[in-house]
């Protein structure tokens, strides 16, 4: 058998490896980048400028100077503004020069405000492509589903005005109607990608101060489900290519979401709590897997789980346990 090749694309991309590192704080500096790469990663996201960030520092600085000086409040926004995203250029530039695999820049916003005047300098910083994270939490009783998940189109919109960069749109899980959501975003043909999905914050508290915490920061394997459900249904039914995300911990979850259609999938809290050099196990293990099966190159097995005789797509579909607590006597 010839050599295995793990090779493929995505968002018009060329990927060594069908695994991408996510934003994160794996990806905000060089050095944590080089390592990442040397251990096969086929791209890197970057940690996420976040636009509540920019703004938050904005407002922070004008409310400092405001009452001393009020005739420099424009130009400290500005100033603020530019220099919040001026380590976020340089880490684009130099991690490009270090590195052979693609350097994906990642923002995280709420809506269409001003941040995407920055995409324009992402994109001249040499970012191969955009990743907008966008989270939307339906906690706004006054607002309907439609009106609420309008802001995805208002943001594609306004980016895919401003640079020409690949856009890649990270989705949340929570839609009245997801399947038609993905649908419509793939059909503005302003999009280049899809990763499903967009882990959020979990709030917590401590019950003696009643301080806010944050709970379950990294994902576990049992949260794959989700994502193997979504990318199982809509993969085979929109044209833009599709990354699964979270809960993938280990090569066996990288098979299943490739063999169910993904283009690729985001690694990361696998690799906190294991280290960079696990990706060259994670690797290993889907190229022996190719090996036992007979598959050359990812190319020949994404997606044709679809196929096989003995596959249902509708299990996928199913909500309800029912059929397996009734036939497991032990539950």
């Amino acid at each position: 058998m010839s050599m295995i090749r793990l090779e493929t694309t995505f968002a018009g991309l060329q990927l060594k490896t069908p695994i991408i590192v996510g934003s994160s704080g794996l990806t905000d500096s060089v050095s944590k980048i080089k390592q990442l790469a040397a251990n096969g990663a086929g791209a890197v996201v970057l940690k996420s400028l976040f636009e509540e960030q920019i703004l938050e520092d904005i407002r922070e600085t004008h409310s400092q100077n405001s009452m001393d000086a009020p005739e420099l409040d424009e130009y400290v926004r500005n100033y603020t503004k530019q220099n919040s995203i001026a380590k976020y250029l340089k880490l684009i530039k130099d991690a490009k020069a270090a590195v052979d695999i693609p350097v994906i820049a990642s923002i995280n916003c709420i809506d269409a405000n001003e941040w995407t005047n920055f995409a324009n300098q992402i994109e001249d910083a040499g970012a191969d492509a955009l990743e907008l994270n966008i989270a939307l939490l339906a906690s706004d009783m006054q607002r309907t589903s439609e009106e609420i998940e309008q802001n995805y189109f208002k943001i594609i919109d306004a980016v895919s005005k401003t640079v020409e960069l690949p856009l890649i749109i990270k989705l949340g899980q929570y839609s009245a109607s997801l399947a038609n959501l993905i649908q419509r975003i793939a059909w503005t043909e302003k999009v280049a990608g899809l990763v499903l999905f967009n882990r959020f914050y979990s709030p917590d508290f401590d019950i003696e101060t009643g301080k806010p915490l944050s709970t379950n920061v990294l994902s576990t394997p049992d949260e794959f489900g989700t994502s193997l459900r979504w990318v199982t249904i809509m993969a085979p039914q929109v044209e833009v290519p599709i990354v699964a995300s979270t809960g993938i911990h280990d090569s066996a979850a990288v098979i299943k979401q490739l063999w169910v259609g993904a283009q690729a999938v985001q690694m990361v809290s696998a690799l906190y709590k294991k280290g960079p050099d696990y990706l060259t196990e994670v690797l290993d293990g889907l190229k022996d897997w190719m090996k036992r099966h007979n598959f050359e190159s990812v190319d020949q097995f994404r997606g044709k789980l679809h196929y096989t005789k003995s596959y249902d797509a509708t299990v996928f579909e199913r909500l309800q346990f029912l059929k397996y607590f009734s036939d497991n006597k032990n539950i």
